[in-house]
């Protein structure tokens, strides 16, 4: 029997729609508290390249295989994310890609997982085999951090199935813990993170499940020109859980999940973010749910957790309607010091933006100029930062189908779109920058995991893409920067980076927030150093660093234009 796939959903716009929806695009209502202005630095001319792809000039070769033989298994078209991570401890940040492979592969060997090791000079060597962590499941996603507190960064996998964890042995190479851990999990799992919620000084993890999902519930699904195609995850009536993992502190995890109240919750998770929402010093969980309402997780403080995402407004967009959400990105976009939350989405539902006014959830899509632009395309990765140094957070968007649609845009990849970038504005207001993507002529691919850092340490973020049965792509920053520059690292006492930490930069009376949010994106983990963009003329600032559990500490004055290191106890507990 025909199943209805999820690009069955998405109708031909009619003409009053579209008009609606310029008319919404047009209005302000309630306008937002303006972002800092930087009106007297230089413009960047329409057309001028912002990134440059790298990848092959780098030594990045890798390439996502979704299956040698397309079977329209739903996993396939999923895949896969990335991370960025200074596994060595040299300085410089190394990329680690997860590879999926083939779901009924038999005895033949598919490609594992690749780690690159940035070598400081503008390339990368694949150091897999050396590290240890060329991991062969159908990876779906991956994410790090410091779980044992020693030093090294740590790195997490996840599959459709047993998901992987590797304990950074600090040598170059890393060790497989999953089974002494207790962190295999098994289902399918897809964004991950490392967080202290419970406030114990160890980092705990978040694990996100999509479906529970098997080869033998698969079923037919065909587009609506009639061709096999793959389904939407309704069609399979198969939420799944999310898992916590308390770390006990001594190498193992305990599932707490039904202790944390998030047990009983179901959803078709695909999107993370870890950090702290409502600025009461605890750590919260945003999941991104497809085709579900998603799940804004509060922590109480006592080891639970209440999803207060109706009642914040971040369940469902502003007509109470749930969409198939997949990225998640967050930045303070209108500079009230609070975490806004940004959601790419399935073709024919725009992608959201949510303004958090003090724990409260405001849809300003339609305010935001971001309705129409992202209308006839797939989001997947996201990210906010201001890769111009206007003062400003921009949005980076990775754009690819999950089901064919005519016309396609590429004639080689039925489900390629092309990314998107928009550089943001005042009022909380953005503007596409073409040619699509930033690069001096539109790429089109199938592109998922999405994963910033400043991987040539000049000062600006860069981007790696992950395509869907497609290479990978570097895209180096050589936008011509309007301002300057602060990159800050923030460390606990023991010298661990520090999930959730919120920053606040202050100087010639404006003010820039920033929260460590290692885990966002999709399936994807980021630079653990916080970029801030500054306008040109920004003197020595002022740093305010709350820590998770609410304790604050100034640091500074920080001079501009370089990378700086701030220590729990070594700054000043009053200004």
């Amino acid at each position: 029997m025909k199943r209805t796939t999820r690009v069955d959903f998405v109708l031909a716009l009619p003409a009053a729609w579209v008009a609606a929806l310029a008319i919404a695009c047009s209005q302000e209502r309630s306008p937002a508290p303006a972002a800092p202005s930087s009106a007297a630095a230089p413009a960047v001319s329409a057309g001028t390249p912002w990134f440059e792809d790298v990848a092959a000039a780098s030594g990045l070769d890798f390439r996502h295989v979704r299956a040698l033989e397309q079977r329209f298994l739903f996993p396939e078209i999923m895949g896969a994310g990335l991370a960025w991570l200074d596994y060595d401890g040299d300085g410089w940040m190394d990329l680690y890609a997860v590879q999926s492979g083939d779901l009924q592969a038999g005895d033949r060997e598919m490609p594992g997982n690749l780690l690159f090791r940035n070598l400081g000079n503008g390339r990368f060597a694949d150091v897999t085999a050396k590290a240890g962590v060329g991991d062969r499941g159908y990876g779906m996603g991956c994410t790090v951090g410091d779980y044992d507190g020693d030093g090294h960064v740590d790195l997490y996998v996840t599959n459709v199935g047993p998901s992987v964890l590797y304990k950074n042995r600090g040598d170059g190479t890393f060790q497989d813990v999953t089974a002494s851990a207790g962190v295999a999990g098994g289902g399918w799992s897809t964004s991950a993170g490392f967080f202290d919620y419970d406030a114990d000084d160890d980092l705990d993890l978040w694990v996100v499940d999509y479906l529970r999902w098997s080869p033998e519930r698969e079923i037919d699904c065909k587009s609506n020109y009639g061709e096999r195609d793959y389904c939407s995850p309704n069609n399979y009536s198969a939420p799944a859980q999310c898992r916590l993992y308390r770390n006990e502190g001594d190498g193992t995890f305990r599932d707490a999940s039904q202790a944390a109240g998030i047990g009983a919750a179901f959803g078709n998770g695909l999107g993370l973010a870890l950090a702290d929402f409502d600025r009461d010093g605890r750590l919260d969980a945003y999941v991104a749910n497809d085709g579900m309402p998603n799940q804004l997780w509060i922590n109480q403080g006592d080891g639970r957790f209440v999803d207060k995402s109706l009642l914040s407004g971040a369940a469902v967009n502003r007509n109470g309607a749930a969409e198939a959400c997949m990225g998640v990105a967050l930045g303070d976009v209108d500079g009230n010091g609070f975490l806004d939350v940004f959601l790419t989405n399935l073709r024919g539902e725009t992608n959201r933006l949510y303004l958090n006014q003090g724990g409260v959830m405001v849809d300003r899509t339609p305010q935001s100029g971001l309705t129409l632009a992202s209308l006839q395309f797939t989001g997947f990765g996201d990210g906010l930062f201001d890769f111009d140094h206007d003062g400003r957070l921009d949005l980076y968007v990775c754009n690819g189908r999950v089901g064919q649609w005519k016309p396609a845009f590429s004639t080689t990849d039925v489900y390629a779109e092309p990314a998107q970038l928009f550089r943001g504005l005042e009022r909380a207001r953005f503007e596409e920058v073409m040619p699509q993507g930033g690069t001096a002529s539109a790429w089109v691919g199938n592109a998922r995991g999405a994963a910033f850092a400043d991987y040539d340490n000049d000062g600006d973020v860069d981007v790696a893409v992950s395509t869907n049965h497609g290479p990978l792509r570097l895209l180096r920053n050589i936008a011509p920067p309007r301002g300057r520059w602060m990159l800050v690292r923030a460390l606990d006492a023991r010298g661990v980076d520090t999930p959730g930490a919120h920053l606040m930069l202050q100087a010639g009376g404006q003010s820039w927030h920033r929260d460590v949010v290692v885990c966002s994106s999709y399936c994807s983990a980021n630079d653990p150093r916080m970029h801030f963009g500054l306008p040109a003329g920004t003197p020595a600032a002022d740093l305010r660093v709350t820590w998770p559990g609410g304790e604050h500490e100034f640091f500074g004055p920080l001079e501009p234009d370089r990378a700086h290191v701030v220590r729990r106890g070594a700054g000043r507990a009053t200004r």
